[in-house]
């Protein structure tokens, strides 16, 4: 069974070293974040509070949603673990796009459930595949929306559509990790679609936008007898006490948060730009990086990227996933990319 590979860092002749590739956000803890961690590592000789009380009403108000909808997990990855574990049984199916989020066929291993891999279909979602895919051994179905690793995303009326023809006790997860950096008013977000739907439920995570990815804190968000049912599979205190102090202190400084992801999305749309400029084809994405498809010919571009201090996520004999950083480890990545033969 093969391991998780997270994103590496890299370190140029020259000592550059720009990590483009784990989607991190590029900027530090913001000063209010950073002393209510302070604050709470005064407290680490106590075990944090199991059911993370404090964040749990905290996103509960924020969202506008019960308390009861909501389960906890040491990042949205973990929490995803937690729905396999829970829809888990001998047979068990579970769909998802390929290629995704990579920790999909890793967590169906691990839980022991079938996986049912459907190809995307113009870098996106091939939603009617999917659907078509549905058996009677079908438990879960993951919509990774934007997805990773392409940052495509899947519109509101094809995924009304791809809804009403899942049957009702198949549960769809729709993973948002990245919808803070969606800028596509055709996008739903899942938190208006699952209070009609019992069967959907939504991942959401501080890794990315919130830029907690150190801290790990994840979430989700369905309907109570789903966030029960996925509570029942969390580990004691998953969530730590610093993690949980962070998370509540970026919720109530989400608007500087947010302006920060209007700097990486605006960011995000001159590196795409900037690359089709160049000649490469690139998706429109709504996450905060890019890719490119480059076939056989990824691993000689990563290894470009790395001599130049760039690390980037490279998905052997398919493409590159390019996190977007500052706009000097950006404008050091286009360089490099304006630089190489492109397929």
């Amino acid at each position: 069974m093969p391991p998780y590979k997270a994103g590496k860092a890299v370190v140029s002749a020259d000592g550059r070293s720009y990590k483009l590739s784990s989607n991190e956000s590029p900027y530090e803890p913001l000063p209010s974040v950073v002393e209510a961690v302070a604050k709470a590592a005064t407290e680490i000789h106590r075990y944090p509070d199991p059911a993370a009380t404090g964040l749990t009403h905290a996103l509960a108000e924020r969202y506008g949603v019960p308390p009861e909808h909501i389960a906890l997990g040491a990042g949205s990855v973990t929490v995803a673990q937690q729905l396999f574990e829970t829809v888990n049984e001998p047979g068990a199916e579970v769909i998802y796009a390929w290629r995704s989020f990579e920790a999909y066929p890793l967590l169906a291993d691990l839980a022991g459930t079938v996986s049912v891999r459907v190809p995307l279909l113009g870098e996106t979602h091939h939603l009617e595949a999917m659907a078509e895919a549905v058996t009677p051994q079908t438990r879960m179905i993951f919509v990774c929306n934007p997805n990773n690793p392409t940052g495509t995303v899947v519109h509101a009326a094809e995924l009304e559509a791809f809804l009403d023809r899942v049957p009702e006790n198949v549960l769809v997860v729709l993973d948002e990790a990245y919808r803070e950096y969606v800028r596509d008013a055709d996008v739903t977000d899942g938190l208006t679609v699952y209070r009609d739907r019992p069967n959907v439920a939504v991942l959401r995570t501080f890794s990315k936008a919130y830029g907690l990815a150190g801290l790990r804190v994840g979430y989700l968000i369905g309907g109570e007898a789903v966030a029960t049912a996925v509570r029942k599979t969390t580990v004691p205190f998953a969530v730590n006490h610093l993690a949980q102090a962070a998370a509540v202190a970026s919720l109530a400084a989400e608007d500087e948060l947010l302006e920060r992801v209007d700097t990486v999305v605006k960011e995000r749309t001159r590196v795409r730009e900037a690359l089709i400029a160049q000649g490469w084809t690139v998706p429109v994405s709504e996450a905060n990086f890019v890719w490119l498809r480059l076939g056989e010919r990824t691993t000689e571009f990563a290894e470009a990227c790395a001599a130049e201090g760039v690390a980037v996520r490279p998905f052997a004999g398919e493409g590159a996933r390019v996190s977007i950083g500052s706009a000097e480890a950006n404008d050091t990545f286009l360089a490099v990319a304006g630089a190489f033969e492109r397929p």
